[in-house]
């Protein structure tokens, strides 16, 4: 069993840019500790703030009413009682305590000898005996120091070896170890203190963060450090989720983390930090579970030959197949499989068709949107004409907040509102909605505004406007194309609304947002 100690909260929180609020602080370490089950959270520095102060105190006071004040860990440094008494005063039982673990980073950031460090730990580790606060230490550069001065690294653990130190942590601070090197170096630190145990900490300066846990692990390290979306200073730290991902398909090893949860905790901190996941990021990125080539698709009709063991359900996700010029019937096949649609043979070769032109034309085709491009081609626009603006008028004025008059068909009665917003589609949908308050109709709630320019447009150049919309406990997504932006969410609404209308919700959650 590996442990699995995350660091959002702290080495996470040095991604620039990144400052968690303190109920945004609660939320991540309540979900990672009850939710996502990892071992340890480490969540702060200590000496930062006085705001950061507050936020360790609020954590600290949940994780000790649910149990979970041992597994909350603050990093502290080697300054008398100066970090102790600040943890101890937080509420927090365990420091992580910043050693050297190069003779550089000794001579010259302390200008101090080794034996003067080790005595200056020692006094650190004797006042935190007294106080009750358990300890682990970091060997700070410890890759560097491996690397130039091991002999160094190996006198300060001799030193240390037999204090009240629950964990030697071994850092590769400036992410510049290579597999090899993890390797080889976490080997000799095992082999030379066996009854001591390890953990590794990679950044991912050369992106070869996971690559080194991989081989930590076979090393014999027993415990690994990883951040949510991978956050953290210049390239950020081991994410999680691809850790667990090799750890448990390729080091044949286990943890205690719920797979089924990293998906959400991935997409609440992507909220939070504002440091949106890449699509194309393993398993928490929107398009790694999708697939393109029809090809693809027909491999997975027939015996699922284009699988692997990374099964979207494992993450909570679920396999998609994108529809554009590369698409085969197949892809077709499986969306509308998913969307409840049959059609026979001849149809089925005319919307695929009818798909590959959108591709060529480079216009994205959602499965939200396939529908209607059976619908057309089966001549049969009764969802796209249940709803209709038939027409509507907007005014925006400086100093003025903008209004809009629109007239709206619903099923062949006509209806018209004037509705003020804090922006013009804003007006719009508010025009809109009154008639739908009226009619006792439900709407949705809007979750994501996305505006999209093709790369290289122009000014003139096509707007699409993608709009996330949550319905009776379903998320999906609408697209609206037009030269202006507003049009375009705009005429994204309307699919919604004929959506809603026909009760055609589809039932692929493409967020998975929690």
């Amino acid at each position: 069993m590996i442990e699995i100690m995350d660091t959002t909260l702290r080495d996470g929180e040095q991604t620039s840019g990144v400052a968690f609020a303190m109920q945004e602080k609660l939320s991540i370490a309540r979900m990672l500790l009850e939710e996502l089950c990892v071992d340890r959270i480490e969540i702060a520095s200590a000496r930062v703030s006085d705001g950061e102060y507050a936020s360790v105190k609020h954590v600290a006071n949940w994780a000790r009413k649910n149990g979970h004040i041992h597994k909350v860990e603050v990093l502290g440094f080697v300054d008398g009682t100066t970090s102790l008494k600040w943890i101890q005063e937080a509420g927090c039982e365990v420091i992580n305590l910043l050693c050297k673990g190069s003779l550089k980073h000794c001579t010259y950031q302390l200008k101090k000898t080794p034996e003067a460090h080790i005595a200056d730990i020692r006094n650190v580790l004797a006042h935190a005996k007294e106080m009750g606060i358990s300890v682990n230490v970091y060997l700070e550069d410890w890759s560097n120091g491996m690397r130039e001065s091991e002999d160094y690294v190996y006198t300060i653990v001799d030193a240390l070896q037999h204090d009240n130190i629950k964990r030697f942590m071994l850092p590769d601070t400036l992410g510049v170890l290579n597999p090899d090197e993890t390797r080889s170096f976490c080997g000799k630190m095992i082999t030379r203190y066996p009854n001591l145990h390890f953990d590794f900490h990679a950044h991912n300066d050369y992106d070869l963060a996971v690559a080194n846990v991989f081989e930590a692990v076979k090393a014999g390290v027993q415990g690994i450090h990883v951040t949510v979306n991978g956050l953290g200073e210049r390239a950020g730290n081991a994410p999680l989720t691809s850790v667990l991902a090799v750890l448990h398909d390729h080091a044949k090893v286990q943890t205690q983390l719920v797979e089924e949860k990293v998906n959400s905790v991935s997409k609440v901190v992507e909220t939070y930090s504002g440091i949106r996941i890449p699509a194309n990021k393993p398993v928490i990125g929107d398009n790694v579970f999708t697939q393109v080539a029809g090809v693809h698709a027909d491999g997975d009709n027939k015996k699922n030959l284009y699988f692997n063991d990374l099964l979207p359900e494992r993450f909570g996700r679920k396999r998609q197949y994108a529809l554009g010029k590369t698409s085969g019937k197949a892809n077709i096949l499986k969306n509308l499989q998913q969307l409840g649609i049959e059609l026979d043979d001849v149809m089925m070769q005319k919307v695929t068709q009818r798909v590959i032109e959108l591709g060529d034309n480079k216009e994205l085709v959602s499965i939200e949107e396939l529908p209607y491009i059976v619908s057309d081609v089966l001549n049969n626009e009764q969802m796209e004409q249940n709803i209709q603006i038939l027409n509507y008028s907007l005014s925006l004025t400086y100093g003025l907040r903008p209004v809009a008059t629109v007239k709206m068909r619903i099923n062949d009665e006509v209806y018209e509102q004037t509705a003020s917003g804090d922006g013009q589609y804003n007006a719009v949908s508010k025009a809109m909605y009154k008639i739908y308050k009226k009619l006792n109709k439900p709407t949705p709630e809007l979750l994501n505004y996305e505006v999209v320019i093709p790369p290289g447009g122009q000014t003139d150049a096509i707007v699409q406007t993608i709009i996330t919309w949550k319905f009776d406990d379903k998320t999906f997504k609408t697209r609206g194309l037009d030269g202006d932006q507003t049009v375009a969410a705009i005429k994204a609404t309307i699919k919604m609304l004929n959506i809603l209308e026909t009760g055609s919700i589809p039932v692929i959650n493409y967020n998975q947002l929690p």
